[in-house]
């Protein structure tokens, strides 16, 4: 696949998923998909645990992925984004809160054969986290 066609498949991924359409991940992604930064949380490994930890966010967090850029050079694509969504489930350890989150992440994903095969990423947990009110913010300089 070209680099094109590559930054397309993850375009589509992010399209799919802010459908909640998780049933197009079986032909976008590999049975033996790799996150090699997974959920803080467990999951089944492969595709099936890709899937569970998505069902997991969509009920909790449901929301959509903006790309805000992409770059992408042989079998990788690098991907940076914004999530948005509302936290009107609960997820592990953090019960519904009603609030809005954004969370901003750089994503790298790696394509064999027309498919996702592994994911690294880099996310603003941190933030995340402070709009959940499960850390406090700094407000104002230390002393």
């Amino acid at each position: 696949m070209s680099a094109e066609e590559n930054k397309r498949l993850v375009r589509r991924f992010y399209r799919e998923i802010d459908a909640g359409n998780l049933e197009a991940m079986d032909e976008l992604v590999a049975e033996d998909y790799v996150d090699h930064s997974p959920p803080p949380f467990p999951v089944r490994p492969g595709r099936e645990g890709l899937k569970e930890a998505f069902r997991m966010f969509w009920a909790a967090t449901p929301g959509t992925h903006e790309i805000e850029d992409q770059i992408a050079e042989g079998d990788k694509v690098v991907t940076r984004m914004t999530a948005r969504g509302t936290q009107v489930g609960d997820l592990p350890g953090i019960p519904a809160t009603g609030k809005s989150v954004e969370m901003t992440a750089t994503v790298i994903h790696r394509i064999e054969d027309g498919r996702l095969v592994e994911k690294w990423s880099d996310k603003d947990l941190l933030r995340l986290l402070q709009e959940l009110e499960v850390l406090p913010t700094l407000d104002g300089p230390m002393e």
